[in-house]
């Protein structure tokens, strides 16, 4: 097959869409195929500008001139050629090949889902709907689409006009190996990269700032916990540095002082970090797909993660599962509580439960397996360009 995979910009410094996009594109051409991959580049971006401009010329990049050098391409491509979007967000691209064979990868809809309303913890103003109407408008022109989990398969569907040619649904297989190591070895090896005294255990979260993540609710179990338990784990918060307001929220917390934040840990050290922890909490308001979860259980830690999907998804019969968190304060202090019996639960489980639940962890996360992730993509891709639509 001839594959042209569209991604996002790389002057956006976006990580997890551009690894994905290059993800596919070589395990493509491990299997023999021809692949491109495209995406605009800075012309307008460049120039100088303070930063609020400059996201205004990034959009001129993207909507205005690199859908022109797309048509432009295109005709010197042989016309069973498959496009390939790695990521519904560039919607807006789709009706240049609409007419002709492609595929569009779905990884969540948060953001649509915030500008119409669905999601109230993350209000979305008029220019950030506009842009999700732009979006939403382009994918709608697309026939064929792969979600990474079901939850976003329902939600594409709910925002179609009607039910497309194909829709399937390919889970994500892990980018990295993920693998139980020592739980002492772990510790002490982790401990030292962070300079920190881990022998004792940890509760573990990772994740970055965005809303959805719920760092704020991960510090309210911490606490909830905390205040009900003679023992002093250390919560350990793996991602991005926090924002002040998060710093704010540590501060105000009675056991400040065992709350660490932890940025710029490298791959290795955060598989480390998996393997070592007493438990991970992951109490995420949604997501499309919910990568820690699978992490932390091919990495033989005991998970806690939100009832809903697709976490619930990820998670199988493998986790401890906790409500979302509500919006009003009254009932997130109920909610940190509850979560806080369930952790007690965990790190009160004998050494036989333990290893059950590890176990089970085990089983489940080998259903992520990448191998077999890029076999059923190149079956799905055969298919379209078979039927040549």
């Amino acid at each position: 097959m001839n594959l042209v995979f569209f991604a996002h910009p790389t002057f956006l410094s976006h990580q997890s869409m551009p690894r994905f996009a290059k993800m596919l594109a070589d395990g493509m051409a491990e299997r023999g195929h021809t692949t491109e991959i495209w995406s605009p580049g800075a012309v307008f971006y460049k120039l100088p500008a303070v930063p609020f401009v400059r996201k205004w010329l990034g959009y001129i990049d993207q909507y205005l001139v690199f859908p022109g050098e797309i048509r432009r391409r295109i005709k010197q491509l042989p016309s069973d050629t498959l496009f390939v979007f790695t990521d519904q967000a560039l919607g807006p691209w789709v009706p240049t090949v609409a007419d002709r064979p492609h595929v569009i990868h779905c990884h969540d809809f948060l953001a649509l889902r915030s500008a119409l309303g669905e999601l109230p913890e993350n209000p979305t103003g008029w220019t950030g709907k506009q842009y999700q109407k732009l979006i939403r408008r382009g994918f709608s022109r697309g026939k064929h689409f792969i979600s990474v989990s079901n939850k976003t398969k329902e939600d594409l569907h709910r925002y179609l006009p009607e039910r497309p040619p194909s829709s399937d649904v390919v889970y994500n297989g892990f980018h990295q190996p993920f693998f139980p190591v020592d739980k002492d070895e772990a510790r002490s090896k982790f401990g030292k990269r962070v300079n920190l005294d881990l022998t004792s255990g940890y509760i573990l979260h990772v994740g970055g700032n965005l809303w959805y993540k719920n760092r704020l609710g991960v510090i309210e179990i911490y606490n909830a916990w905390r205040s009900k338990t003679p023992h002093a784990l250390p919560l350990l918060m793996i991602g991005e540095a926090p924002t002040e307001e998060l710093v704010s929220i540590q501060k105000k917390s009675p056991y400040a002082k065992d709350i660490y934040w932890l940025s710029n840990v490298e791959d290795q050290f955060v598989r480390l970090a998996y393997s070592g922890a007493s438990v991970f909490l992951f109490p995420s308001l949604g997501e499309g797909f919910g990568w820690p979860i699978a992490e932390a259980m091919a990495s033989g830690s005991p998970v806690i993660t939100t009832g809903e999907a697709p976490m619930s998804e990820v998670a199988g019969n493998a986790a401890f599962l906790i409500p979302r968190r509500p919006g009003d304060e009254a009932g997130a202090s109920e909610w940190a509580t509850d979560a806080a019996s369930q952790l007690t639960k965990i790190l009160n489980l004998s050494i036989g439960e333990r290893e059950n639940i590890v176990a089970t962890g085990l089983e489940n996360a080998k259903r992520f397996n990448t191998q077999e992730a890029m076999d059923k993509i190149e079956k799905i891709y055969f298919k379209i360009v078979s039927n040549k639509t």
